[in-house]
């Protein structure tokens, strides 16, 4: 079975949903949408503009970069350390929970 179908079995189990996915324009055909049709996700494909020059930015990709600049400033996850995804999975998870712990000491602390 492949590694995504248990991954999906479980997140399930966990009552963990998505909705929506931004994908890039590498995620267009039949085997892509009915896999994100099987898992009730609805794909949105953010393609290029038609006439570009040079580099240009795609809508959301912003939010994806940040992310993973957030990310690198974690040592262990800077490399692909791990053996396990349910290791990696869970040093993500932790990661952003600091991250969001930082931001809310630094939202209570403006406040007072």
């Amino acid at each position: 079975m492949p590694r995504w179908r248990t991954w999906r079995r479980r997140s399930r189990s966990n009552r963990q949903t998505v909705a929506v996915a931004f994908v890039d324009q590498g995620y267009t055909g039949a085997e892509a949408e009915q896999a994100a049709a099987d898992a009730g996700i609805h794909l949105e494909v953010v393609k290029l503009p038609g006439v570009k020059k040079g580099f240009v930015l795609l809508p959301r990709r912003w939010v994806v970069e940040r992310s993973f600049g957030w990310l690198t400033r974690f040592r262990r996850l800077a490399r692909d350390y791990e053996r396990l995804p349910d290791t990696l999975r869970g040093l993500h998870f932790l990661a952003f929970a600091i991250l969001m712990a930082q931001r809310f000491v630094q939202l209570i602390a403006g406040l007072l």
